[in-house]
């Protein structure tokens, strides 16, 4: 019976134990055997965006979205975007003690032991501009220079 009375002592001094407080750290509030796929802050701060998230997202709606929260909003936005397109809620997660190097995760609530979380590296969907034809400085000149008939 002591050791009950210790225990709730120690709950009420440092709060409920969490499991895996490592990995909570690091995974933004959850564990790894809970996450369907991960992106570290650099590839979150790429331009544009991941089509494996938002694949993923599409086919994961009762999972929730969390993004890291020392990474500036306007780089969020790109993923609360598709998160909301498809109804999926999404969280800032801000730890004012650990900064993760993970920047998204979406995660379900229970466990459902992934292997592989991370995303390869590869180029992100960027729109590309409408009128992509490049004119060098030699077709300016030559435009210039067209011989008379």
């Amino acid at each position: 019976m002591s050791g009950n009375i210790d225990d709730y002592i120690q709950q009420g001094i440092h709060g409920t134990r969490e499991t895996k407080p490592d990995e909570r750290r690091k995974f933004l509030g959850t564990i790894r055997e809970r996450i369907v796929i991960a992106l570290t802050k650099e590839q979150v701060r790429e331009r544009g965006i991941y089509g494996q998230v938002e694949d993923a997202i599409k086919e994961n709606r009762e999972a929730r979205l969390y993004l890291n929260g020392h990474i500036h909003y306007k780089v969020l936005l790109k993923y609360t975007k598709i998160a909301s397109k498809y109804d999926v809620p999404y969280t800032f997660v801000t730890n004012k003690n650990h900064d993760s190097e993970i920047g998204l995760i979406l995660a379900y609530d229970h466990a459902i032991d992934k292997e592989e979380i991370y995303v390869k590296r590869e180029t992100p969907n960027v729109e590309k501009p409408r009128n992509s034809k490049k004119k060098g400085l030699f077709s300016a000149i030559s435009k210039l220079f067209k011989p008379v008939n």
